[in-house]
């Protein structure tokens, strides 16, 4: 026997001896109680993994419903829904038309991870997006990343086709698009956004400047629907000038054109053109010319309509009057430069002559009078040397001499040698026209009382009515006539530039504008226009501003004159009433 099984021996007969009653025939009994304890345990066991089982499927379960229920843009990697979907405001016209507004859109993403077959899915895309590109397509499906947008704002028949297709990995999410009515009606002054709904020109670009894009970089935005951004633009009115400026340029084979409508108590900006312009909807395709603001953001040499700020600056210094004369039967010579008039009268001409034939040479000596340092604070004073403040972003900073010396002076007299933008232009002449109050242009809407408060008095109210006399004067008797509606004594000034060509001035090639008020009795609104060479087959002088931007002045103000509430004024024979000073 083995030394093991001593020992069981010697054990199982100490068991046996230590128990008193029991006897060999008892042994099956504790083997008994073992297996009835192993079963117990076991069945416990098994109760227990079946609950935890149980207590799993009815978590996994329980999320299952959960994300059933749920909002789709919460199912998602790629974060919150509410920062891709967050509003922009409303933008309306002063009469509550719709400029610009949010639509419910979606956008269409790849989880490279989940693709199955990437050629199959590009091969599939291509049968519902035709102009997909296939290989930046297929780069993103064969990426690493576990995120790309495949293409932005699907149209609802995109999104029905693609999900029919049922390509796993792919997905849509839901966005929000601008979405412009008005197409390129006013859309260098509502601007538009980019693929991610953020403002980059335009009116919608000062709405993210005003801490829209702040707020949407830290997440603050949602889908909460804003208040409406209210704009001084009349659409009617927009409208208008958009056609007269889209058919000038047509007639004339320009190479631009535009036009604004400003209110002159009040600063408000009421329509504002400048064409090419492009669709805000479809921004890209006007890349190329449409996106260039001519009238904020370009300047230009506007010509002999500055001569009526030479004319008001001469006399708000009390040195020149109405009923003074200058000659100009002799051209001035200085510096190696000739400087003579268009059509020479040559001869003496009163002050209101000099403004009727837009005479270089009388011009030039009432500057002469005030002198090159009266005549640049004056210019200053008056805002068209300094950048234009208001809403719009894209302005453009007016340029000057250096140094001003005499020949400077004398040439910047009747429109050359500083260029400045066509929209401030125009708001000087506001201040020229209305008692004499510089009030920065705005877009937004303002009262009579806000506009007082924030204007500046730039010239004397005796110079602002002898200015509102030779305004009418022009119109009347002058290169002015074509822009004269019956009933609103329009008033105005042309200017006709020579444009700089490889060098040089060229006579070949005119930028021309019209400066005009109206009713000139009262000015009420300031209308400018500009056509950027002009061509007629005519012959010379057809191309000149009166025959091309003042026309332009007379059709703005025939079809818009009423929709603003302006009363045309007529005799009891029914002809219209002149205005006499």
């Amino acid at each position: 026997m083995s030394f093991l099984s001593r020992i069981m021996v010697v054990k199982s007969k100490a068991h046996f001896s230590a128990g008193g009653n029991n006897h060999p025939g008892d042994l099956s009994i504790p083997f008994q109680g073992t297996r009835k304890k192993s079963s117990n345990q076991a069945r416990s066991r098994v109760a227990i993994v079946i609950v935890s089982f149980a207590a799993v499927y009815c978590v996994i379960g329980g999320r299952l419903v959960q994300y059933g229920l749920a909002k789709p843009d919460t199912v998602s990697s790629i974060g919150r829904a509410d920062n891709l979907m967050a509003s922009r405001p409303d933008i309306l016209d002063r009469n509550g038309e719709i400029l610009a507004t949010d639509i419910r859109t979606v956008s269409l993403y790849a989880e490279p991870h989940k693709i199955v077959d990437a050629d199959e899915a590009v091969e599939q895309l291509s049968t519902v997006l035709p102009n997909l590109n296939v290989a930046e397509i297929y780069n993103k499906l064969k990426s690493k990343s576990r995120f790309q947008w495949l293409r932005r704002q699907l149209t609802p028949k995109q999104q029905s086709e693609i999900l029919a297709l049922g390509i796993p990995g792919i997905g849509f999410r839901p966005e929000k698009r601008r979405f412009y009515p008005g197409g390129p009606t006013a859309s260098h002054i509502v601007g538009h956004v980019n693929v991610d709904n953020r403002g980059i020109a335009g009116m919608e670009r000062w709405i993210d400047n005003q801490g829209l894009a702040d707020l949407a970089a830290i997440g603050m935005t949602s889908d909460a629907k804003l208040e409406p951004v209210k704009l001084s633009i009349d659409l009617r009115v927009q409208n208008i000038l958009r056609d007269v400026v889209v058919d000038a340029m047509g007639k004339f084979k320009s190479l631009a054109a535009g036009g604004v409508v400003m209110d002159v108590k009040t600063g408000e900006i009421l329509a504002m053109v400048s064409y090419p312009d492009y669709d805000p909807n479809k921004p890209a395709d006007g890349a190329k010319e449409g996106w260039m603001n001519r009238m904020s953001n370009g300047t230009f040499e506007m010509g002999s309509t500055f001569k009526s700020f030479t004319t008001a600056m001469a006399l708000d210094s009390g040195k020149v009057t109405l009923k003074d004369s200058f000659d100009a039967r002799f051209p001035i010579r200085i510096g190696g430069f000739t400087i003579k008039d268009f059509h020479g009268k040559h001869r003496v001409l009163t002050v209101p002559e000099i403004f009727q034939y837009s005479s270089n040479i009388g011009t030039a000596k009432m500057a002469d009078i005030v002198g090159i340092a009266g005549h640049k604070e004056f210019l200053t004073r008056i805002g068209l040397l300094s950048k234009m403040q208001t809403e719009l972003p894209e302005v453009k900073m007016p340029s000057q001499p250096r140094e001003w010396k005499k020949i400077n002076s004398i040439t910047i007299s009747f429109g050359h040698g500083v260029s400045t933008t066509p929209l401030q232009t125009a708001v000087a002449g506001a201040a020229l026209l209305n008692g004499g109050h510089l009030i920065e242009p705005t877009f937004l809407p303002r009262t009579a009382q806000e506009a007082a408060a924030a204007s500046t008095t730039v010239i004397k109210k005796s110079t602002s009515d002898d200015m509102r006399f030779l305004f009418r004067w022009n119109a009347v008797n002058g290169s002015g006539k074509n822009a004269r509606v019956p009933g609103y004594n329009v008033g105005g000034k042309t200017g006709t530039a020579d444009k700089v060509v490889n060098g040089r001035y060229s006579n070949a090639a005119n930028f021309n504008a019209f400066l005009a008020g109206f009713p000139i009795d009262n000015p009420r609104y300031v209308v400018l226009t500009f056509i950027d060479e002009p061509k007629t087959d005519k012959g010379n002088g057809a191309a000149l501003a009166g025959n091309t931007a003042a026309p332009m002045v007379h059709d703005i103000i025939s079809r818009s004159a009423p929709l603003l509430g302006v009363e045309p004024k007529f005799g009891e024979d029914g002809s219209a009433l002149l205005v006499s000073y």
